[in-house]
């Protein structure tokens, strides 16, 4: 799966240049139309969310898409009806009978509201600075690859000491975008949320979360789930540090290939 985020990734930016330059080229020509039949927007609410939108970064608006998609989550657990449902797909547990689907799904599920809050409000504070490191194609495919990496580092903890448990939530991704950013910005200055007067390095900062998290794992801490985040914060840095230069600077390939299905259709 992890492999098939990658692989996305190279399609998506393909597309997505793609996109830009048929923009480009054929804006000349279809903008005078096309302002003609666009329906105008009314309503003061409506230009306001308008503006809000268009003043985003990239980051933000990827980081939007996802917090949306964690709020639809949150409030499916709020359904009586769909609470099994919820536990078999949208939980990580390596004693359920569903294994592989949860890695993933339970990457966007948040049983509380503070727990949604916390991960949501670190990940947007990050997202410009990800993004401008990975790029929106290849931030999205790690923010799903570390998802799946970092519960299957779970599964193994949990096997490995015999603690079961359901677990959930976006703590694991989360981990990989302060490894990443942490990794390129070692000497970023970051604080503690309440505490802003307390500054330190991102380096030092990133030894700490590793360090309490291996010990955590050790002990067996049952707070957080730090297998979880210990997946997810290893599996950036060693992307950051290698994957990067063995898997996005050898997509030529890949991207080839989807071309000549875009250009000439699938070999029959």
């Amino acid at each position: 799966l992890a492999k098939g985020n990658q692989g996305g990734k190279e399609v998506r930016t393909y597309e997505s240049l793609k996109s830009r330059v048929q923009i480009y080229f054929g804006f000349f020509i279809k903008a005078d139309w096309l302002d003609s039949i666009r329906p105008h927007k009314e309503g003061d609410f409506r230009k306001e969310i308008n503006k809000w939108w268009n003043n985003l970064r990239d980051g933000q608006r990827t980081v939007t898409g996802i917090t949306a998609a964690n709020v639809l989550v949150f409030c499916l657990w709020r359904v009586p009806s769909l609470q099994r449902t919820m536990i078999r797909y949208f939980t990580s547990n390596p004693a359920s009978k569903v294994l592989c689907s949860p890695k993933l799904l339970s990457t966007f599920s948040h049983f509380s509201l503070f727990h949604m809050a916390a991960n949501t409000y670190v990940l947007w504070s990050f997202s410009s600075s990800i993004v401008n490191i990975l790029g929106q194609e290849q931030f999205m495919a790690l923010y799903l690859s570390a998802g799946v990496i970092s519960n299957f580092v779970s599964y193994v903890g949990k096997v490995a000491t015999g603690r079961y448990g359901p677990s959930l939530g976006a703590s694991g991704t989360i981990m990989m975008v302060l490894a990443a950013v942490c990794t390129k910005i070692p000497e970023g200055r970051l604080a503690i949320i309440f505490l802003p007067m307390f500054t330190f390095t991102a380096r030092n900062a990133l030894k700490a979360i590793i360090a309490v998290d291996t010990a955590g794992m050790i002990r067996g801490w049952k707070f957080f789930d730090h297998a979880t985040h210990l997946g997810g914060a290893l599996c950036e840095i060693w992307y950051v540090t290698y994957g990067h230069e063995l898997i996005w600077k050898n997509r030529e390939l890949l991207v080839k290939i989807w071309h000549e299905i875009r250009t000439n259709g699938p070999k029959k």
